[in-house]
């Protein structure tokens, strides 16, 4: 799964990675440990204006035809094998997918009774895009806009620390994924794999980022296990 992650990353930089049209530079501040019903960054493609936008939504996915939110569950994560089947996902998995920017995420492995919380990055260090979907729900002048993580089967680094990972979409993807005219599973399924175990590491770092309300560079410092 993915219940948690990071992004430094400025906001320039990550139009200027994902080619992103429009865009608010003071938009992103820096997340150390970013949680679910947190505003997170999503790139998407906007149709009216005919280009990619990066834009802040609700970490929590809310279908359009959910009549009281209070009672909604918080959908951080959807399964990518049964996403486009599901009520809940399906028509965002045909009309509004998106991709959400990280630098890093966490899984925790438990490890004599307590839980040790590990770092995935890319060695480098640079940003990358989960496979998400959006939604947009309104209800007498209130709006809502909320996305989801999509998850797979986790790769063997991921593996000893749980067993299911988020998606990971290569770049030179991130063009179908986006495209508002492609709605079929069988003609995406192909990017909703697990990304090789060589291009991602992972770092024990300290109970520190255990708690939500700890956003700051200490939730990355590496420890000794």
């Amino acid at each position: 799964m993915c219940g948690r992650f990071t992004l430094t990353t400025q906001a320039a930089e990550v139009a200027r990675l994902f080619e992103v049209d429009y865009f608010e530079p003071d938009a992103l501040s820096p997340r150390y440990n970013v949680a679910p019903t947190q505003g997170i960054p999503v790139i998407r493609y906007d149709e009216r204006r005919g280009g990619r936008e990066l834009a802040l939504l609700r970490w929590g996915l809310m279908p359009y035809w959910v009549d009281e939110p209070s009672s909604w569950p918080t959908l951080i994560n959807a399964r990518a094998e049964t996403a486009h089947t599901k009520p809940s996902f399906q028509d965002a998995f045909a009309d509004r997918r998106c991709l959400v920017v990280a630098d890093g995420f966490y899984e925790w492995r438990r490890e004599s009774g307590r839980r040790q919380p590990f770092y995935l990055q890319r060695p480098d260090g640079l940003p990358f895009c989960f496979a998400g979907l959006w939604e947009h729900w309104e209800r007498a002048g209130e709006t809502i806009e909320s996305c989801t993580i999509l998850t797979t089967d986790a790769n063997g680094l991921v593996a000893p620390l749980h067993e299911r990972m988020p998606v990971i979409v290569s770049p030179e993807d991130h063009r179908l994924w986006l495209d508002p005219g492609v709605r079929r599973h069988e003609d995406l399924e192909k990017l909703l794999k697990p990304l090789p175990d060589d291009e991602l590491i992972a770092l024990p770092v300290s109970s520190y980022v255990n708690r939500t309300d700890h956003d700051d560079i200490r939730c990355i410092e590496a420890i000794t296990p």
